[in-house]
């Protein structure tokens, strides 16, 4: 069974998708067991998809990057995430926040910062989420003041993929206090992560995505020059937004290669094995419950290629990008649900991938805005 045809991908991302697969298969499938039980950063794997030209290749050619667009990276993700979760999200890290740059940076901040990372010489990030607000984007605490020629950064962010990792952080942060508007209190910022003041170290250990670092970051009087502002004061909520659209989509694809996995482990493992004197898999009820995993993980990637294609043409992107992410990342835990429950007690062993899977799709719900926070965005923005 070919759960990731190429018949929803449009033509133009079907060679990267090639490629992504065959890369995966290559160096994520055979390293992915180890990496989740060491719990270490995958430096190998990383740079071998650096040397693939699959890394950080999100940003335009001009800066020296493949330009791929949403399409194509939803691509990547798929097979990337079937494979492994930890690992890929590493991957996908790598130029995490350069979109918004490359929409509004200046062309200065542009050479300056996306080069490097296209050209696979620095790793980037995004720090958002604080240890006290997540979702809540106009809740954000950390602060930065302008003094003189300079701005000076105080707070704290959390869950801060590449946050020890990286060269430079997108740093959201709050630079007024209107509460007649509030979103229009936060900037974004070019934060380099030797600045003095910019302390961070990993998170502790995570049930899923071992593979894949995240930080606690500390800003104690960090500064940083006023040429280190994306676009203009006071506009961070309004680029964060748009820059998140893009990215639930990808996470979709997140949730469907996982989907894919545990539909794979699922369907070997009872066709493969024997109670009662038959094949699992002639149980009805067995049958009824692959179904309903092959049906739910095809409505799914049809509604989450579509989305891409909104996203793609700015055409309602807010809410079907909401949709795709809610759908992929929840039929991705029902999968992987429904799938220890047919393995039986062998899917509490920790040498089964469906193990894996199962505690790694507990996270996408999660990050890129929670899904009770989605749910309440397709409500808004759908035309009732």
């Amino acid at each position: 069974m070919e759960l990731l045809d190429e018949a929803v991908v449009p033509e133009h991302a079907r060679a990267v998708k090639q490629e992504a697969r065959e890369f995966a298969a290559e160096y994520i499938e055979p390293n992915a067991a180890d990496y989740y039980e060491t719990g270490e950063y995958p430096w190998e794997v990383l740079e071998a998809g650096m040397d693939a030209g699959l890394v950080a290749q999100d940003i335009g050619e001009e800066y020296g990057g493949r330009g791929f667009d949403v399409h194509e990276i939803l691509a990547i993700a798929e097979e990337f995430y079937r494979a492994d979760a930890g690992i890929a999200l590493t991957l996908q890290l790598a130029s995490f926040g350069t979109k918004i740059t490359e929409e509004y940076g200046t062309d200065e901040q542009k050479e300056q910062y996306l080069r490097p990372v296209a050209e696979n010489d620095q790793l980037s990030g995004l720090a958002v989420s604080e240890p006290e607000t997540g979702s809540d984007l106009a809740g954000m605490e950390t602060t930065a003041e302008k003094d003189g020629d300079e701005w000076v950064l105080n707070g704290e962010k959390y869950w801060v993929g590449n946050g020890v990792e990286a060269d430079w952080v997108t740093v959201y942060a709050r630079t007024g206090d209107d509460s007649d508007d509030p979103y229009s209190n936060f900037s974004l910022f070019i934060v380099p992560t030797d600045t003095d003041g910019y302390d961070a170290e990993h998170i502790p250990e995570k049930m899923g995505f071992r593979a894949s670092k995240q930080a606690h970051i500390e800003f104690n009087d960090a500064r940083i020059p006023e040429e280190n502002v994306i676009g203009a004061e006071g506009t961070g909520f309004y680029m964060l937004a748009e820059f998140f659209n893009y990215g639930r989509v990808v996470v979709g694809g997140h949730g469907l290669g996982l989907a894919a996995a545990a539909i794979e482990e699922t369907a070997d493992f009872v066709h493969g094995r024997k109670a009662f004197d038959r094949n699992v898999s002639e149980f009805q009820k067995v049958q009824h419950i692959l179904a309903d995993m092959l049906t739910e993980f095809n409505a799914a990637r049809t509604l989450n290629w579509q989305a891409a294609d909104r996203v793609a043409e700015k055409d309602n992107a807010g809410l079907w990008a909401a949709q795709a992410k809610v759908k992929s990342t929840e039929t991705a835990n029902m999968c992987a649900e429904r799938g220890m429950q047919l393995h039986g007690g062998r899917s509490v062993l920790v040498e089964n991938r469906i193990s894996r899977v199962y505690r790694d799709v507990r996270i996408p719900v999660i990050y890129e805005g929670a899904n009770e926070i989605q749910r309440n965005l397709i409500y808004g923005q759908a035309q009732w």
